[in-house]
C-alpha cells in the first residue's frame, strides 16, 4: 500500500468487526456500486465469479458466487439501500453500508462489517475495501442507465 493512501480502520463494534474507509464520493454512487454484483469480482479477493438474476441487488436476491472451494450458493437477507447483509452457503456473512456525513453530500463512508467468528476474514475485507475505493475514485464501475 502507499503510504500516502489513505488507511482503512478496523474496529470491532458489538459482535462485529468494521472494516471502514472515508471517500470523496456521493453516498448514492458508493452504495450503487457496491451493489452491483457483476463488479464484486474486481474488488473482492475471495469472489471470482457471480451469477445472479439481479445484477444489483436487492432485498431476497439469490445466486451463486465462485470461491476458492467452487461455487456456493447466496442469499441477500436484509436490505434498505444503503445497507445490506447476506448468507453465503447458508452461513450468515459480511455487512455491507455506505455511511453519510450530515452537510457533506461528496464525501461518505464504506464499511465491510465481519462478524467475530470470522475475524480472520478482516485482512481479506481490508484488500477489498481498498480495491473497492481505488475503482470508485477511478471511475471503474459501469453506472446505472436512467
Amino acid at each position: 500500500m502507499n503510504s500516502t493512501e489513505p488507511t482503512v480502520t478496523v474496529t470491532r463494534v458489538g459482535r462485529s468487526i468494521e472494516v471502514a474507509r472515508d471517500v470523496a464520493i456521493e453516498p448514492d454512487v458508493a452504495a450503487e456500486a457496491l451493489r452491483d454484483s457483476r463488479a464484486w469480482p474486481t474488488w473482492s479477493p475471495s469472489i471470482s465469479g457471480v451469477e445472479s438474476e439481479d445484477r444489483y441487488i436487492r432485498s431476497g436476491t439469490r445466486g451463486r458466487v465462485r470461491v476458492g472451494c467452487g461455487w456456493v450458493p447466496f442469499r441477500v437477507t436484509a436490505f434498505n439501500g444503503r445497507r445490506w447483509d447476506w448468507t453465503v452457503a447458508g452461513v450468515p456473512a459480511t455487512g455491507h453500508r455506505v455511511d453519510t456525513y450530515a452537510g457533506e453530500p461528496g464525501r461518505c463512508r464504506v464499511v465491510i462489517e465481519v462478524p467475530l467468528p470470522a475475524a480472520a476474514y478482516v485482512p481479506v475485507c481490508e484488500r477489498a475495501l481498498q480495491r473497492f475505493v481505488r475503482l470508485l475514485e477511478e471511475g471503474r464501475f459501469d453506472r446505472r442507465e436512467a
